[in-house]
């Protein structure tokens, strides 16, 4: 259901995200004919990626109650962790509008336990930013996984993979491939493990992007129709996110959980002519837990990351559970 103080218009100002290997430009060429350039590094720790991350952080805690193994898979893993001392991210400025509010906000109790997972990945990283370095949804899994879990990666472009393999370092737990994401998808499915969370996270670069993610998990249903996925999407159109919305329910799968976080009006800034300002996450077979606390969560978390403290959420069923 929509938060309390939801009073503000919903899809107003909505770039496309996307991720992007530290400090190089990547141009890319969509099937429309339209040249793409976007670093990751000038939006790292941005809201939408602590709206993002905080919700990963709450699945994982959830799986790893059991002892049993399991499996996170990426499909569009990046390059792992940013630098939010160097140049991209100092000019831009959106981590300050972001993980640096999480961490200086007062955090009461319902909410500092929920936070946990995710301020435990951050570590020694400052409100000032620091020499520190936001990381990414590869690492943020790596560090809070057990011995017997396992990470399967995928970065499609040869720089950005390189980058990751750095970053990871030596870790039997961890695989790394460089292909298509949504290929590697479907080559992972079902995992060995059978529990886990499949996080399908594209640059929405493609205009097409919407209807590729819409087939993968179409896909990924007949094959794992038990698994829990975690589907990023920035929010544009209102119109054209409802048509998305529609697809997605139209598949038929009970139980998807429809969280997003509006922070309302952002300043234009050079990097950000179009500034991103509501992000959402579809969870196809979420933890059973994860709807009561987004429903905490996330209005507080509104409130700090909103330009005037008046931001809007949601937390409720695109499909009713059985």
């Amino acid at each position: 259901m929509p938060g309390a103080g939801c009073d503000r218009p919903a899809g107003a100002l909505t770039p496309l995200p996307a991720r992007g290997e530290k400090g190089l430009a990547r141009v890319f060429q969509s099937r429309h004919g339209l040249a793409m350039n976007y670093r990751h590094a000038f939006h790292a720790g941005n809201f939408a990626d602590v709206f993002k991350h905080l919700i990963l952080t709450r699945i994982l805690a959830y799986l790893m109650r059991k002892e049993a193994p399991l499996r996170f898979l990426d499909t569009h893993a990046g390059i792992g962790s940013y630098s939010l001392a160097g140049k991209e991210a100092q000019r831009s400025g959106e981590w300050r509008d972001g993980v640096a509010r999480v961490l200086q906000a007062a955090k009461p109790k319902p909410i500092a336990a929920l936070l946990e997972p995710y301020l435990k990945v951050l570590g020694p990283l400052t409100p000032t930013g620091g020499g520190g370095r936001y990381p990414g949804s590869p690492v943020i899994a790596q560090e809070l996984l057990r011995a017997q879990d396992r990470l399967s990666l995928c970065e499609l472009h040869a720089e950005d993979r390189l980058a990751l393999a750095a970053t990871i370092g030596k870790d039997r737990r961890v695989t790394i491939v460089e292909q298509d994401g949504y290929a590697a998808l479907r080559a992972w499915l079902p995992p060995p493990e059978r529990r886990g969370l499949a996080l399908i996270d594209p640059a929405f670069e493609d205009p097409k992007e919407p209807q590729r993610l819409e087939q993968a998990l179409a896909m990924a249903l007949t094959k794992w129709p038990s698994g829990c996925y975690a589907l990023w999407r920035p929010i544009k159109e209102r119109r054209a996110d409802a048509h998305f919305l529609n697809a997605i329910a139209a598949l038929g799968a009970p139980g998807i959980l429809q969280l997003e976080l509006d922070i309302g009006v952002v300043a234009l800034t050079q990097h950000s002519p179009s500034p991103l300002s509501r992000t959402g996450l579809l969870v196809v077979n979420p933890p059973f837990t994860l709807v009561e606390e987004a429903r905490t969560l996330l209005p507080w978390l509104a409130g700090v990351l909103a330009s005037d403290g008046r931001g809007s959420w949601r937390a409720d069923w695109l499909t009713p559970p059985k």
